[in-house]
């Protein structure tokens, strides 16, 4: 199928069926995709923990209105911000030796870039800096997604859920914030419904 197509086929699935695991290889390139998702001044501010155990399955459930997705899912990629500034600030110079590859001409040259990436971090208030990284988890959520659909793997992005239960269960760092979690399988049943969507009107406005 066409890209469109598989947007089409996939729906929120609500229930996996357990005895058809994702397999490894299909797990690998949905998180490729989630690693090649673009993100604000390439900085990439998140981590996502890839869950397969029970357990952490079971306990994120009960802490996420015992909802069946969560332990009937082959995974969850629990999508975590980065909320620190300090460590932020790191992760720019990180970013610029990555670009660089230990050339000492080039870090010269990166050195506006370096510099533009730290000042606006450290403009950010807060609350300011903890929305920008979680709206970064979400852009990398949605290229999940659509790797997801183009493999025929069911999917369901879940913000119902305990962040300060999750943050416990995983052992967080102080550093990283539990935002949104997708759950990946095959599912059980199909959808009830036909996908419903507003139409090209009412969303788009052309100028």
């Amino acid at each position: 199928m066409g890209f469109l197509a598989n947007l089409n086929w996939r729906f929120a699935t609500k229930e996996f069926d357990i005895t058809k695991p994702v397999s490894a290889d299909d797990l690998g390139k949905v998180l490729e995709a989630i690693r090649l998702a673009p993100s604000s001044y390439g900085l990439q501010p998140f981590h996502v923990y890839v869950i397969e155990d029970m357990k952490l399955k079971k306990d994120i459930k009960a802490n996420g209105f015992l909802q069946k997705q969560f332990d009937t899912a082959s995974y969850l990629l629990v999508f975590c911000a980065r909320i620190d500034k300090d460590d932020m600030r790191k992760r720019v110079d990180e970013y610029v030796e990555l670009v660089a590859h230990g050339d000492k001409m080039e870090k010269v040259k990166l050195e506006p870039g370096r510099l533009i990436r730290k000042g606006s971090i450290q403009k950010k208030s807060k609350d300011e800096f903890i929305c920008w990284a979680q709206k970064q988890c979400y852009i990398a959520l949605s290229f999940g997604m659509a790797a997801c659909a183009e493999l025929q793997i069911d999917s369901c992005p879940m913000e119902g859920f305990s962040k300060e239960a999750v943050d416990r269960i995983l052992d967080l760092p102080d550093n990283l914030n539990s935002t949104v979690i997708l759950a990946l399988g095959h599912r059980k049943l199909g959808p009830k419904n036909e996908k419903t969507r507003f139409s090209d009107k009412d969303l788009f406005t052309h100028i």
